[in-house]
């Protein structure tokens, strides 16, 4: 069952500010002033981070009972490297992530063994795990000029 997602994406006139709207919800993202942002929310870098522990996190939920697993806490540490010199057009390097890394802690009776088979799973079942490991295609439907 294909189900197809929104978000309405508006950039505003302050530094680098972007609101971002989807499901009712908004999200307002900008750069720090170092770079020519106002600091006023998440740069969209650490957000991407910040999602997939989030996607994680909602699938290791979904699922404990169904893997017998169960923890009074559970969080990520999540980190990625990134040369600033591909996005500022200073050298031919890539532009995103080059490698992301996290580290789930489970406050658990669980064994470590079946920890890690359901952390093993949470990778495999997410969403945002899936899309950056195995890529999107990315589709420009248009261009509008108002």
């Amino acid at each position: 069952m294909l189900t197809t997602f929104t978000s309405k994406v508006t950039k505003l006139k302050d530094g680098m500010q972007v609101d971002t709207e989807a499901n009712g919800f908004k999200i307002l993202f900008d750069e720090p002033e170092k770079m020519g942002g106002t600091n006023q929310g998440i740069n969209p870098m650490s957000a991407l981070l910040s999602v997939l522990g989030a996607c994680q996190a909602i699938v290791a939920s979904m699922y404990a009972k169904k893997f017998n697993i169960e923890f009074s806490d559970f969080s990520l540490e999540i980190e990625g490297d990134m040369d600033m010199a591909g996005v500022m057009g200073k050298a031919e390097v890539r532009s995103g992530f080059q490698e992301i890394r996290f580290k789930m802690h489970f406050t658990s009776d669980n064994t470590e063994e079946e920890l890690k088979t359901f952390a093993k799973f949470i990778e495999k079942t997410c969403p945002i795990s899936d899309s950056l490991a195995n890529g999107v295609k990315l589709v420009n439907t248009g261009i509008i000029k108002n």
